[in-house]
Order: structure tokens, then C-alpha cells, then sequence
């Protein structure tokens, strides 16, 4: 066993030595996964709200997708014959099937400069989750990487529902009861005092089985939000509404396998 130990030690310390870390495993893992799902696709039909995070900001990694690759999934999901309706059409069930959303998350300020161009000469309807804090500010990002809040509320101007994706972004796995409801309360308030903007949706950080409990839901509740987007589509907390994560490795094919519900029980690996 301390052979087993000193072995594995010395193959981290080597791995950091060569630049490998753990989110450079995790982004392999990612797209290596979505790959060999993507071969044998399922084909279900039916209303499917798609989880983006930011458009043309690379620091975002395996969150990134390009504007040029954002627009090109949605013309094909066009040509292909799918229709785009608001998020809130398909989480309250009057959809119907053959529909998509669009949905970010983070408050990536490439969201209002890389894809509100894109979505706006489609007609697309579409929603974004603010990090309060990050909004107001506090992150260390670098200057220009997250929305403000009359970026915000440019965005909303577009059409554009606001909602909530906590103060500042913590697991809600981790948290007390009382620590979930604090972040849930006041992001609500910090949005509707910075913008005026009722957020009655709130996504999950992280945003997938793992990341949300029954304390969590029920201080939702409380607060006054009616839906709460999460990301895995049949391995979501219970109560939560699917949404289908799509990455910087999704070209046409593992893209159209994602509609197709490939990836339904697929979960980010950390």
C-alpha cells in the first residue's frame, strides 16, 4: 500500500510538472464522453431547453461556444425544423414537442455582445441567470467579462427574461438550510433593487443532481421563485426543470445528438 501511495503521489507531482490539472483532465474527459455518446444518438422528440453559459469568451473554457459556432447550431436547428419558443413557454408545459429555448448562465457580458446580435436577427426569444455579486462586481474575472447592470437591463430591453443564478455561484449541496435561503433571497433582491427586474426563475449552479436539496427548494419556494432550471434532463434533483448542456466541443454532429436526447443522462464531471 505506501508503494501504491508514493506511486500515485509521484504521478500527480509529474502531471503538475507537465501542466496537466484537473480541469484540463476534465475538459478531455468532456469531450472524449460527449464524442462516444454522440455515435449512437437517440432521436427523441420533444421540447428541449438548451443551457449556454458564455458566447466568444475563451476564459470561460468548456463553457465557451464561439459566436460564429452558436450561430451555426442555431440555423441548423431552424433548417432542421425545430421551433424557438421562451424557456418559460416549455418549463410551464405549453410548448408542445419539436420546440427549443435558449437559456445562459453566469451573466457572461459576451452573452449581450456575442450572442443577443445573433438571436436577435433570428427572432429568438431567450434567458439569462445573473450572479448578483458578480453583477455588482465582485469577481476576479478582469473587467468587461461579466454583465453590469445596465447591461442587464439593455438585455431585458431586447426581451430577455432575467433571472436569478444565486449571490455568488457556491454548490448548494454545501450549504445550510439557512445559507441556501440567503443566497436565494438575496440575489431576488439585489436584482430587483439594481434593476427594478421581479426574477421569478432561479438556475441551479452547477446545476446537476448533485448540486441541490430539498431545503434548497423549498426556501425557493418561500422567496417567491417559481422555476428552477437545472441542467441533466432524466438525472435532475426532483421538481426541477431539464435543460440540455451544450459545450465548446458540440459541432454539428454531437449538436444534433443533443436534440436528439444523446446526453439526457449525461453529467459534468469535476
Amino acid at each position: 500500500m505506501p508503494f501504491t501511495r508514493n506511486w500515485l503521489s509521484s504521478g500527480k507531482r509529474a502531471a503538475r510538472r507537465a501542466g496537466v490539472t484537473r480541469a484540463c483532465v476534465a475538459s478531455a474527459r468532456m469531450c472524449c464522453e460527449r464524442t462516444a455518446l454522440a455515435v449512437r444518438p437517440r432521436h427523441a422528440v420533444r421540447s428541449r431547453i438548451l443551457c449556454y453559459h458564455s458566447v466568444g469568451t475563451p476564459g470561460w473554457g468548456v463553457n465557451d461556444v464561439t459566436p460564429a459556432r452558436f450561430e451555426r447550431q442555431l440555423r441548423l436547428a431552424l433548417a432542421d425544423g425545430w421551433r424557438f419558443v421562451p424557456p418559460a413557454a416549455i418549463a410551464g408545459g405549453s410548448a408542445g414537442p419539436g420546440t427549443l429555448a435558449v437559456t445562459f448562465d453566469d451573466g457572461v457580458a459576451s452573452v449581450l455582445t456575442g450572442a443577443a446580435p445573433i438571436l436577435r436577427e433570428l427572432n429568438i426569444p431567450f434567458a439569462v441567470f445573473v450572479v448578483s455579486d458578480w453583477s455588482d462586481g465582485n469577481h476576479a474575472f478582469g473587467e468587461g467579462t461579466i454583465l453590469g447592470w445596465r447591461e442587464v437591463e439593455a438585455l431585458a430591453a431586447m426581451g430577455a427574461e432575467i433571472g436569478s443564478h444565486s449571490v455568488n455561484h457556491p454548490n448548494f449541496r454545501d450549504l445550510s438550510p439557512g445559507e441556501a435561503a440567503e443566497q436565494l433571497e438575496a440575489s431576488r433582491e439585489t436584482i430587483a433593487a439594481r434593476t427594478g427586474i421581479d426574477a421569478r426563475s432561479f438556475a441551479i449552479p452547477f446545476g446537476q443532481s448533485g448540486n441541490w436539496t430539498f431545503a434548497a427548494s423549498e426556501a425557493a419556494a418561500r422567496t417567491g421563485y417559481t422555476t428552477l432550471y437545472a441542467q441533466a434532463e432524466e438525472t435532475r434533483f426532483p421538481g426541477t426543470v431539464p435543460r440540455t448542456f451544450v459545450t465548446r466541443f458540440d459541432g454539428d454532429r454531437i449538436f444534433r445528438a443533443a436534440l436528439g436526447g444523446a446526453f439526457d443522462r449525461w453529467e459534468e464531471w469535476f
